[in-house]
């Protein structure tokens, strides 16, 4: 199993913090790698990110998207929020399974926030080597976590509800926990 983490909203002053967890099969990965590539090109985006696409363009996304194979896990907490100490709060109720192949953090990140991750998957007995972080463009995992805290904190904040309510339905079918 791979897992692919992502979070949004958590530099803001307001509204709520998304951590997600997309969880999914080694066995699907490929395939699902290569739909979402697939779905890439139809739109004529390089690689899809949910803060840098416009709507119509989103929707189109999502829709071919959240069909695939997968499972999510989502904790959602209240800004403002101190990262370090949620996450690691957050991470250790989620991370509950030992079969995990490969965990993948999306983006750069802080010395702290790698720290907090590892300490997290030290105390469940996964071995720290297994940590990976790696840019949204070359791992679809880690752009179908990026949709995921996107929609999810859209959803959260009350936003664009008209518009994104009926694509969370659809999402919550995968949605293993919710933690809030």
């Amino acid at each position: 199993m791979l897992i692919f983490i992502d979070e949004s909203g958590i530099h803001k002053a307001t509204d709520h913090s998304t951590f997600v967890l997309v969880y999914i099969e080694i066995k699907n990965y490929e395939n699902l790698s290569k739909k979402m590539t697939q779905a890439e090109e139809k739109l004529g985006i390089g690689s899809f990110h949910w803060s840098k696409t416009a709507w119509p363009v989103k929707k189109k996304f999502i829709e071919a998207i959240l069909d695939l194979d997968f499972k999510v896990k989502i904790a959602v907490v209240k800004n403002p929020v101190d990262p370090a100490k949620e996450m690691e709060r957050v991470l250790s109720h989620m991370v509950i399974e030992h079969n995990i192949a490969k965990v993948y953090i999306d983006g750069k990140k802080p010395k702290w926030y790698e720290r907090k991750i590892k300490k997290v998957l030290r105390d469940k007995m996964v071995t720290v080597k297994k940590l990976k972080t790696v840019n949204d463009e070359s791992e679809a995992g880690a752009r179908l976590a990026d949709l995921v805290a996107g929609l999810a904190r859209w959803h959260f904040d009350g936003k664009n509800m008209g518009k994104i309510s009926g694509y969370f339905e659809k999402l919550r079918s995968k949605i293993i926990i919710i933690i809030e």
